[in-house]
């Protein structure tokens, strides 16, 4: 109700700087008695004029934007409409009235050239005025008071987005003292009225300069430009720690909005990888937008951005499922601060119970179901193997098969790299779920069922990365199981986003025949933990070996030293999609399937591990758990 206020306001205003413009071109160009013999016309056109305005200003996307973001741009919108709105008034004298109807021309050249002079003037004038005014609010003296001093570290272009967010105040509670640059040779020179202060390199003098004049720098913004490799982000890292002063980057929210952005802490595991692939979010919003999408195992750290992602692009509803009542409690509570279109609602539910799974995924009618809910460490599964068969298989048997029941549209398994040429229960079991996923496909009729294969996920619950962090804040040593282990790595948000992109491509293959395929996320080159554990060090202020010690542990079982992309007999192919590739591996049949998994779950009970792998070695002929450290 506000914004529609506030928008009536603004074209009331339009409207009547445009009458104003009008009579004012006229007073100006002709005299009192020209003036007055023209008059009575005026004021009768005046009306159409108006109405005529309003049409031009809105085509020319006048009040797409607010007045506190008011810009160069929006400058050329308003120049733009009133070049149409003096050109209509021209070919209008020239041509529809003239000497023919006036027995002279009735505006002239001269006066449609003040009007639209006037009419920039009328309408960009007010708008910069209140944008300066908003901006005085924001950098003055007692808005200063209130307010975090800080310094912008990064390439000027980058800069200067950040002051701009600062001054429309999308990015609150903070103003800037000055600008640090990776070059030398732009000391001196100003961005938005802020000075660049010296290079990167000269943090220290720069932050001793402010506190001889008496200003404390409370916090260091890093633009992307400051935490790219090049940069060397860890000589920040370790000033910042020297100076006691937090690091800070600008993050966008909700899907990139222009004007929503927030501070966040640096994600240092973000700093440790390759670029990543760019997203087609259009896509994703396509396929997204007003679906009703349900996750199993959305109090995960996978599952719940999976959940987030599908509720920032558009879902209707998502339906969060997960078992364990503190994460399901605590990743509602965590949608609860995010400002979303659709409906977030959670159903405490545990995949082995399949006549549970039935009935939550029948009641609540999804078009989409994404299985994310799985065992998945490598040392608790070679121990406790059972488990994972009847979670890892049966439970993803009974989500798929509920999925399907319930007329999705399309169900996606989340595997794992560790799947190809398993030798681990964890692989094998995914592997094995992968078989019956491929099943389904075949069988299905109206829903696509597919697997999403991609490796290690920085950040994630149980990885690599808070371990290490926990190890580097108690003073180490920090562990690594190989020298030579290497892993596959990705970003939570960027495997999210794969993940449904992979879903998208399933969607809308137009080959119904098309043998049903495993979707793998391309995840670069391998990077080796050691690495990884020497630069987290680095970034954490540290140096590896010297002030955090590193220790070799040896191999667990089920480790291999490599992981790997595609099987042998798998031939990869390309979707269409940067970062998605896909495979068609070996299938089997249903009567084949059931009676593995009969034979399974006789094994599981009667503990008897070694009838269970004689099982996945039929199942999955690559299947080798003798080979646990040789690869």
């Amino acid at each position: 109700m506000q914004t529609q206020f506030k928008s009536a306001i603004v074209r009331v205003h339009d409207l009547v700087m445009t009458v104003l413009a009008v009579m004012a071109a006229f007073a100006l160009r002709f005299s009192e008695v020209e003036l007055a013999r023209r008059l009575p016309y005026i004021v009768t056109a005046l009306p159409l004029v108006g109405l005529y305005a309003m049409v031009v200003y809105n085509l020319c996307g006048l009040y797409r934007g607010r007045w506190r973001f008011a810009s160069i741009p929006d400058l050329v919108q308003i120049v733009r409409a009133c070049a149409i709105m003096a050109l209509t008034m021209l070919v209008a004298d020239y041509v529809l009235i003239s000497n023919k109807f006036y027995g002279t021309f009735f505006v002239g050249k001269m006066t449609i050239l003040l009007y639209g002079v006037l009419q920039v003037m009328a309408l960009g004038g007010p708008r910069m005025a209140y944008r300066y005014w908003r901006l005085r609010r924001v950098t003055g003296s007692a808005a200063r008071e209130t307010r975090t001093p800080v310094l912008v570290i990064g390439k000027q272009n980058e800069a200067d987005s950040v002051l701009q967010a600062i001054e429309t105040q999308s990015l609150q509670g903070v103003y800037a003292l000055g600008i640090l640059t990776p070059k030398e040779t732009q000391r001196g020179e100003t961005i938005r009225g802020v000075r660049i202060l010296g290079s990167v390199a000269e943090l220290d003098r720069v932050v001793d300069d402010f506190a001889v004049q008496g200003i404390k720098v409370g916090r260091l913004i890093a633009t992307a430009s400051a935490l790219v490799p090049e940069a060397e982000p860890e000589r920040l890292l370790s000033a910042g720690r020297r100076l006691a002063l937090p690091i800070w980057r600008v993050q966008q929210t909700l899907e990139d909005s222009a004007h929503a952005s927030q501070l966040a802490p640096i994600d240092i595991e973000a700093l440790l990888l390759r670029d990543s692939v760019t997203i087609d979010r259009k896509r994703l919003g396509g396929l997204i937008a007003g679906q009703r999408i349900a996750v199993t195992g959305g109090g995960g750290s996978i599952g719940s951005e999976l959940a987030q992602r599908a509720a920032v692009l558009g879902a209707a509803e998502v339906l969060i499922i997960e078992n364990a009542e503190p994460l399901l409690h605590q990743v509602l509570e965590s949608f609860s601060r995010l400002t979303v279109a659709g409906t977030i609602s959670g159903a405490l539910a545990d995949i082995r119970d399949r006549a549970r799974m039935m009935r939550v995924l029948a009641d609540f009618k999804p078009d989409l179901v994404i299985h994310a809910a799985a065992l998945k460490h490598v040392p608790y599964l070679e121990a406790d193997w059972g488990e994972a068969i009847k979670t890892n298989i049966v439970g993803s048997m009974n989500v798929l098969d509920a999925a399907v029941a319930a007329g999705a549209k399309a169900a996606v398994m989340i595997s794992t790299d560790k799947a190809i040429d398993p030798v681990s229960i964890l692989g094998v079991t995914k592997r094995f779920a992968e078989l019956y996923a491929q099943l389904l496909d075949q069988e299905a009729q109206a829903t696509r069922v597919i697997s999403v294969r991609f490796g290690n996920v920085l950040g994630s619950n149980g990885s690599v990365i808070p371990k290490f962090r926990a190890q580097i804040a108690a003073g180490g040593p920090v562990t690594v199981t190989d020298p030579e282990m290497v892993r596959y790595f990705m970003t939570v948000r960027e495997a999210s986003e794969l993940v449904l992109s992979a879903a998208s491509h399933a969607l809308i293959s137009e080959q119904a025949n098309d043998p049903p395929a495993v979707y793998v996320l391309k995840m670069g080159q391998q990077v080796r933990i050691v690495d990884l554990a020497e630069q987290l060090i680095r970034l954490s202020g540290f140096e590896p070996y010297k002030d955090i010690a590193i220790s070799f542990t040896g191999a667990r079982p089920g480790e291999r030293l490599h992981e790997i992309m595609f099987a042998d007999q798998e031939l990869a192919t390309e979707t269409g999609i940067d970062g998605v590739l896909a495979a068609a591996p070996m299938s089997a049949t249903r009567a084949e399937i059931a009676a593995w998994v009969d034979r399974l779950l006789q094994a599981e009970a009667a503990q008897d591990r070694s009838s269970a792998e004689t099982v996945f070695a039929e199942a999955v002929p690559n299947f080798h758990p003798a080979r646990l450290n040789d690869h």
